[in-house]
């Protein structure tokens, strides 16, 4: 699929062309299986945090529970302060108990049934749940479903690349990243990928730290 999106890519975008010269194959990145509802709380997790940030947080949570896994009822059951004291927002901790809850009542799908699932579908079911927004659903999509046409339009890193992309002077709004998008498709998901590389290249390089003067030992 890779290769059949990056010609895709080449011959649909020239101003993106450059870029996969430079940046070679990208492929979007294998993970351990997840279900929906364990990959549906590790993006709670991650959201509006640095991804070493959300990673620390992310391995105290799953500390709280025997084998790692905050199975639905397990979750439900866990003091809330206990959750917190894993670095855990307390609008987070209600979300991931919401997914929870919806998962016991048969609300959340599980792999095998949300592969049968449309795009759309998808959408509208889990935005219905608490703390569960576009982009959150557009990574359950793209990294644990590796639906081919995802674009998250919402996301800082996508809206960043295209300013880069086309040399603009302000980000562009979601809904100008959905009309720019269009050309990319059926695979705006590798698109993505490479905007969020192309978004990376434009942060500015961390100042050397000046060099410690050595001093003379005293004669």
């Amino acid at each position: 699929m890779s290769t059949r999106a990056i010609e895709h890519l080449r011959q649909s975008d020239p101003r993106l062309v450059e870029w996969i010269e430079r940046l070679g194959v990208i492929k979007i990145p294998v993970r351990r299986p997840l279900e929906p509802y364990g990959a549906l709380l590790q993006s709670i997790a991650f959201q509006q945090l640095a991804g070493a940030a959300a990673r620390v947080i992310w391995g105290r949570v799953l500390e709280l529970f025997e084998n790692a896994d905050p199975r639905p009822e397990r979750l439900l059951a866990l003091a809330d302060q206990r959750l917190r004291g894993a670095g855990l927002s307390r609008s987070k901790v209600l979300a991931m108990k919401d997914i929870a809850t919806r998962s016991l009542a048969g609300q959340v799908p599980d792999a095998t049934r949300i592969k049968t699932m449309k795009d759309a579908d998808i959408y509208e079911l889990l935005t219905q749940i608490r703390g569960v927004g576009p982009w959150t659903v557009d990574m359950l999509m793209m990294f644990t479903l590796r639906r081919p046409d995802v674009m998250p339009a919402t996301d800082y890193g996508v809206r960043k690349g295209i300013q880069v992309l086309y040399r603009k002077r302000a980000l562009p709004t979601p809904a100008q990243v959905l009309k720019t998008s269009e050309k990319w498709r059926p695979y705006r998901s590798t698109a993505a990928l490479y905007l969020w590389r192309v978004a990376e290249s434009a942060k500015p390089a961390k100042p050397a730290k000046p060099k410690k003067k050595s001093r003379s030992l005293p004669k």
